[in-house]
């Protein structure tokens, strides 16, 4: 509920401080007073248009503010807790103007934009006048209210949760199929690789290994000749080879009768020299033995070169790393694999979240099917009421055009009302009159009032056009509605004055200098002074101050309660 509202330099307010009670309050005074300056400064903070014009920036920065009790305001809870403005059960909405006709909105001290200051402001409080419908011009709030009514908040917010489900799977689904042309192209290519990878079976070291026997066989012949001339030079078949000449030489030392020390060493010498020259002759031997020319098997080596390099160059690597790159090509067909059977699970998960999104929102829509007659009816008997008799009132839901699972289930929800007999039913901003749109508005507030915390209601020019009986009405449906939320009503109509548990006056100040207008909460004498002057007369009798009195005390026999 509203509970304060703070005005610094607006219009003809100076400085305005007010505390708000909970129930009915009313709002009187006389023409010209200030009430609607004071409804205008409410709504600016609520985040509506300003006019620049209304306030005398001359003397400085104009400044609004308005506090709230948001204790049981669910809505307005959570909205503060996503948006990151939640602080306490206390909600502060603030509008500052500055001399250089500037505006600046903030919530709980932070600033935020215009459109955050509206959205907010619609969980908060509705206000109704010639030139403010909040709730009623807008669509979404009918679909709150027969939701409320309906008592169908918990399968609504199922209804939400699986329509966001199914969006998010949606997207990716999109997202996929936005790629499935390419990441076909791509499984194919891969997959083309690969087998061609695997059908040339390149073992590990392979590459090495090939281009070692390459070598070997492109050389034989001339590894053969050689070898067998080192054979000729280190054998003992041949005359002048090396081992011969070894062991001349040692026979010479050894036949020396006489070995100085300094040869000792070169006998060692020797015969090691010859041990190593017996066992390379033997490996020459060997070699010789597995030395063939072959040029059919080099003629194959070669080509398992070239087919090797082939499959290295198409995926640009050595051929000693084609390993490695075919294992991040198989890396990445598994992945993309992974994407295909991502689809295929998505798809079902599609259509099996959309059958379930199916029962529930035509659940729903069978629940509003039913409220909407039942909620109707209601207010079309509180419009018998309130002096329109010829006006119903029909809460239609419309089916929407596009097959795609909303949020808000499969309906829009119109409020649509005939103001006389035989008129075609139209939306209400077409048909209805500012004051009609208050009455509307309170035949409403009352039925839904019966099922739901509702916000804070003001009404201004809920009485036009209407007195007597009707007038009496009004004021004990506004004393009932009171007795559930808060109302806030401006009226000239003592009848509805008198019902209201608060009463507020607002006066104009005329001083040598300026004028100011001020709001004051009426204690019991003053409460009687303001009945009396609303009830007529230029002079007040004491037979209108006993008319007073009795209207007072007549008002609070009336039960707050609503049937």
């Amino acid at each position: 509920m509203l509970t304060s509202l703070n005005i610094y330099n607006f219009s003809l307010i100076e400085h305005l401080e007010i505390e708000f009670l909970s129930g009915s309050s009313a709002i009187s005074g006389r023409t010209g007073a200030g009430k609607s300056i004071i409804l205008d400064a409410l709504a600016m903070t609520l985040g509506g248009r300003a006019d620049i014009h209304t306030m005398d920036l001359t003397k400085g920065h104009s400044e609004i503010s308005a506090s709230f009790d948001i204790t049981k305001i669910n809505r307005a809870t959570n909205w503060l807790r996503e948006e990151q403005f939640l602080s306490d059960d206390d909600c502060v909405l603030r509008r500052v103007f500055t001399e250089e006709k500037r505006s600046r909105g903030y919530i709980n001290g932070r600033a935020c934009t215009m459109q955050q200051l509206q959205k907010l402001s619609g969980f908060l409080i509705d206000i109704h006048n010639q030139h403010e419908h909040q709730t009623l011009m807008r669509q979404e709030n009918y679909r709150f209210l027969l939701d409320d009514y309906a008592g169908a908040a918990p399968i609504c917010s199922e209804v939400n949760k699986i329509a966001t489900e199914l969006g998010q799977i949606q997207k990716e689904i999109e997202s996929l199929e936005n790629n499935s042309n390419k990441i076909s192209e791509r499984l194919n290519f891969l997959r083309f690789q690969i087998e061609e990878w695997e059908n040339l079976a390149v073992g590990p070291d392979e590459f090495d290994k090939l281009e070692e026997e390459q070598k070997l066989l492109s050389n034989s012949e001339h590894l053969l000749l050689q070898s067998h001339h080192l054979l000729n030079l280190c054998g003992p078949n041949t005359s002048n080879n090396i081992r011969d000449s070894l062991s001349e030489a040692l026979s010479i030392l050894k036949e020396l009768s006489y070995l100085p020390k300094s040869l000792e060493n070169v006998l060692d010498l020797l015969n090691s020299c010859l041990i190593q020259v017996e066992e390379a002759t033997y490996e020459i031997k060997i070699a010789l033995e597995t030395l063939n020319s072959d040029p059919q098997k080099l003629a194959e080596v070669n080509e398992r070169i070239a087919e090797i390099f082939q499959l290295s160059r198409k995926h640009r690597v050595p051929p000693n790393q084609l390993d490695a790159a075919i294992l991040i090509l198989k890396d990445e067909f598994k992945n993309l694999e992974r994407s295909e059977q991502r689809m295929k699970m998505l798809k079902k998960r599609h259509e099996t979240t959309t059958n379930r999104y199916n029962d529930r929102a035509q659940k729903l829509s069978n629940i509003r099917q039913l409220a909407a007659k039942k909620m109707a009816c209601e207010i079309n008997l509180q419009l018998a009421q309130l002096e329109m008799k010829e006006s119903e009132l029909m809460i239609k839901l419309v089916p929407r055009n596009d097959s795609s699972c909303h949020p808000t289930g499969l309906e829009r929800i119109e409020f649509l009302i005939s103001t006389n007999y035989g008129q075609r039913h139209q939306h209400l901003y077409k048909v209805v009159s500012g004051g009609e749109l208050s009455r509307v508005s309170l035949a409403i507030q009352i039925v839904a009032a019966k099922r739901s915390k509702i916000p804070t209601l003001i009404l201004d020019e809920v009485d036009v056009g209407i007195g007597g009986a009707t007038a009496e009405i009004i004021g004990q449906l506004l004393k009932k509605l009171g007795s559930m939320s808060q109302v806030i009503t401006i009226t000239h109509l003592p009848q509805v004055a008198s019902h209201a548990k608060n009463h507020y006056l607002a006066e104009k100040q005329v001083y040598p200098e300026k004028t100011s207008t001020t709001l004051t909460l009426l204690n019991k004498e003053d409460r009687v002074e303001e009945i009396s002057r609303m009830l007529g007369g230029i002079n007040i009798t004491e037979k209108t101050r006993g008319h007073a009195h009795e209207m007072l005390a007549l008002a609070q026999m009336v039960k707050p309660t609503l049937r």
